[in-house]
């Protein structure tokens, strides 16, 4: 599964975008500098019964943000992305 299925995945679980999930974690301070992955990961199986590969493509975009490495782009196999930039604002928002 790519990074970007994953944060597909992760909407259609929880019925919010990754970029609504950010802000509640933001709100929770979650997203201050030095916060384990483990509150986070915490808090989403808690509040919305997340497994920890999807709870863990959100720890990423909340503690680094949106891109990732050149390295997943554009690779061979199912784990390929097509960018280095994830969408974060909704499966049926995102650019085709």
């Amino acid at each position: 599964m790519s990074f970007q299925a994953y944060l597909d995945t992760v909407e259609k679980k929880t019925g919010l975008t990754p970029r609504q999930l950010m802000e509640q974690a933001n709100e929770k301070g979650l997203d201050a500098p030095g916060t384990k992955a483990g509150a986070i990961i915490e808090w989403l199986a808690a509040d919305y019964a997340l497994g920890r590969g999807h709870a863990m493509a959100m720890v990423h975009v909340i503690q680094k943000g949106t891109t990732i490495s050149e390295k997943h782009v554009g690779t061979d196999g199912v784990h390929r992305d097509e960018s280095v930039e994830l969408w974060i604002d909704g499966a049926a928002t995102k650019p085709t």
